[in-house]
């Protein structure tokens, strides 16, 4: 990665390495996502060499896109890390656990469901 020479390229770069971070993610691809998260990281750490200087208009636009997008990617991994925890409730038997049931409870309608998120 070579150093971008403005704040603006910078930001530009975090917004397209999010765009390959919500693909990833859409694709389940692990293998793409770690190389977009890492270099997501080593972009923002390039936003974050040019100081705490004011920025302009047209950089705090760009600052809350990549935050926009950043909220994007981690919806996908909660309703991702939801969906993990829904099956290993369903793996181990507690997914019709009643909130507040003791373990092997038999689930009954209407009482509600453990496996929500």
């Amino acid at each position: 990665m070579t150093s971008p020479a403005t704040r603006r390229d910078a930001l530009i770069a975090v917004i397209e390495a999010l765009h390959a971070e919500i693909a990833a993610l859409k694709t389940n691809d692990v293998r793409a996502l770690e190389r977009a998260t890492t270099d997501k990281l080593m972009r923002i750490e390039a936003v974050a060499a040019f100081g705490d200087v004011p920025p302009e208009v047209e950089t705090r636009a760009l600052a809350e896109e990549a935050q926009r997008l950043n909220d994007t990617c981690r919806i996908y991994v909660n309703l991702m890390a939801a969906n993990v925890r829904r099956r290993l409730q369903n793996l181990t038997g507690s997914a019709g656990m009643a909130m507040g049931a003791a373990p092997g409870s038999v689930y009954r309608a209407g009482m509600g469901l453990a496996a929500f998120a």
